[in-house]
């Protein structure tokens, strides 16, 4: 498998755009920009919503309002931010593929989606039953809390993935290369 990324990596690095972009003096910075930009917006969105469904903010105001308030400005702020996050990735495929940072923060990515694909899930079929105020069934609580463990680790590591710790150029163990994809190619 480290072999197949590091390969499409390899791949996506030989196009001229990608060295380009990495090497612009205003560009990359402008798109770095955006993305954090847009995952603010699109993490305070989800934060309100999230504690409103646990009870901690807003417990006055029914949360189906502001879900439904909150729902477009999240989703464009989700569309960019992905969008700009594939454009870095673009930018600096091999670096960024060797990078366990990025392993864990793409692993924590996957698990957001489905706690959030199980969390629509939930409500659509509580829908009738939710009530307007006060606390929320037990299970949209666990994702809520879930979605903010989850998005929290996100940024973490996203942030972490300018850091060479763990970098295919330094002396690792096998374990260690193995997790950050350290492999040679012929």
């Amino acid at each position: 498998m480290n072999e197949l990324l590091v390969r499409f990596a390899t791949w996506l690095d030989g196009f001229e755009a990608s060295t380009a972009l990495h090497e612009s003096i205003y560009m990359y910075s402008w798109i770095e920009t955006t993305h954090v930009l847009t995952l603010m917006v699109f993490l305070g969105m989800l934060m309100i919503i999230d504690l409103r469904v646990l009870g901690v903010a807003f417990a006055d105001i029914p949360a189906p309002r502001i879900a439904a308030a909150l729902d477009k400005p999240m989703v464009i702020g989700f569309v960019v931010m992905v969008i700009t996050g594939f454009i870095l990735f673009f930018a600096i495929p091999v670096r960024t593929t060797n990078s366990i940072w990025f392993r864990f923060k793409v692993v924590l990515l996957i698990a957001a989606g489905i706690n959030a694909w199980l969390f629509r899930r939930r409500i659509r079929a509580l829908e009738h039953t939710l009530p307007e105020r006060g606390p929320m069934p037990t299970s949209l609580r666990k994702g809520a809390a879930l979605s903010l463990a989850f998005w929290a680790g996100v940024v973490v590591f996203g942030r972490a993935i300018a850091y060479d710790w763990f970098d295919c150029h330094k002396d690792l163990t096998p374990f260690m290369s193995w997790l950050a994809g350290c492999v040679e190619l012929p």
